[in-house]
């Protein structure tokens, strides 16, 4: 719930600012007219140098909001313990139906005769940033420069790896074109093996055919020599 008064509240109560080193952090208040009259506000803050609000008056409708930002200067340093001592003040009244929005009269605040001012007080609070913290702080120069050298590190056993990967692969490539080359030549071998086994046994052949031929020839060349020689019979 927000805060608020009778005219109007307003959401959230407190101011929350990401604090982050050189950097401008923003917050949004939404103020709502509570009432069926228009109603006039003003933000007020005790550090105006700090801070820039737009807008910082102006005229919310019966029933009706109105969006103030709310900038926190880039700062220098972080303030001690995160704790911030600033305070804001949202002032409002009823107005006329025609007062003008951009140009509210001096007078419209002022405390004085049967007029009603509320006023809400809204705290401020710091946050460290998620990125930054207290980013600059021996701790956290550590970290990174851990963090960096880790990642070094890992890029180098990726590295690493990828050579020896591809070592291995043109290794492999190697012993595989020294396989093919032994086992085409031993096919070569195997070849001469074969024609030579078939021209030997070719030879063989050819021997005993020859050696059976003569073989015959002798025994017929015997009989014809004994049928020749013999004696007429009487």
């Amino acid at each position: 719930m927000g805060g608020g008064g009778q005219l109007i509240s307003v959401h959230p109560e407190e101011l929350i600012f990401e604090f982050e080193l050189d950097k401008p952090s923003y917050c949004n208040l939404k103020v709502v007219n509570n009432t069926e009259h228009h109603v006039a506000f003003k933000v007020k803050t005790t550090s105006p140098k700090k801070y820039f609000v737009r807008p910082n008056t102006s005229v919310v409708q019966p029933w009706d909001s109105c969006t103030v930002t709310v900038t926190l200067q880039a700062q220098k340093e972080f303030p001690p313990d995160m704790q911030c001592k600033d305070k804001f003040l949202l002032q409002s009244t009823k107005v006329p139906p025609n007062t003008d929005m951009d140009e509210l009269p001096p007078d419209t605040f002022n405390k004085d005769g049967e007029k009603v001012i509320e006023e809400l007080k809204l705290r401020v609070v710091y946050m460290a940033s998620s990125q930054s913290g207290r980013g600059n702080s021996e701790g956290d120069l550590g970290f990174t420069s851990r963090s960096l050298k880790q990642g070094s590190d890992n890029l180098s056993m990726l590295k690493n790896s990828s050579i020896e990967e591809i070592q291995t692969v043109q290794r492999l490539k190697e012993e595989r074109d020294t396989t093919l080359q032994q086992n085409q030549q031993l096919q070569r071998e195997l070849d001469v093996l074969k024609r030579r086994r078939n021209r030997k046994n070719d030879t063989g052949f050819s021997l005993t055919f020859t050696a059976f031929v003569g073989l015959v020839g002798l025994m017929v060349g015997f009989l014809l020599n004994f049928m020749f020689s013999s004696p007429p019979a009487a």
